[in-house]
């Protein structure tokens, strides 16, 4: 099956599951949450490791997605900026990015909001960023986020519950491990509704 459609079938997943069904990986800290409720993503990681204080390598980050691409971002743990506003927001939504997802915090909330563009951070911060051509930082390089290592191209998925990155080369294997979970779990949720418990029917005591 190719990448797309399989990041199709993700898309319609919930992360719990899909952590789940990668053996309990790839969940990255629940600091980072949806900005915008209901909102959801599911793409292709590029990533972007900026300096501390400084979103220049943000800027740069856009100008090499493509569409459907996921930013992930890591800024060196300099949580107390805003990286991410509206500028940027419009910017990405005219290149039809799948969305943002950094290790930090945003600013224009109105903005992003409006947009319909899916962002996941640390919270709101609406103090100003630099822009050093000399800082340093990079892009589509293995990044560590919460203990979770990042490639370039592996999948990002997020919902209300959280952010899950799989491994590109384990994509197909966790998707189809994650549909099956899902069916299975359906199936349990009619024997409860039938009258048994939960330590009935998963064999506890």
């Amino acid at each position: 099956m190719e990448n797309q459609a399989l990041i199709t079938i993700a898309a319609s997943l919930g992360t719990a599951t899909l952590h789940e069904a990668a053996g309990q990986s790839g969940a990255l800290p629940s600091a980072i949450a949806p900005i915008v409720k209901e909102a959801r993503l599911c793409g292709p990681a590029v990533t972007i490791q900026a300096a501390p204080g400084d979103n220049l390598w943000l800027h740069r980050g856009l100008a090499a997605a493509s569409k459907g691409d996921v930013l992930v971002v890591d800024v060196c743990g300099a949580y107390e900026f805003g990286y991410w506003g509206g500028v940027m927001t419009a910017a990405a939504v005219a290149q039809q990015l799948g969305g943002l997802v950094i290790d930090g915090c945003v600013r224009d909330r109105l903005d992003l909001e409006a947009s319909g563009f899916s962002v996941w951070a640390r919270g709101l911060c609406i103090q100003g960023t630099k822009k050093q051509a000399e800082a340093l930082g990079a892009i589509n390089e293995q990044l560590t986020i919460g203990g979770v290592s990042i490639e370039p191209g592996d999948l990002v998925v997020g919902d209300a519950d959280g952010v899950v990155v799989i491994a590109a080369k384990k994509m197909a294997d966790v998707i189809a491990a994650a549909e099956q979970r899902e069916t299975k779990e359906k199936l349990i949720v009619q024997e409860l509704q039938s009258g048994r418990t939960t330590l009935d029917v998963y064999g506890w005591k």
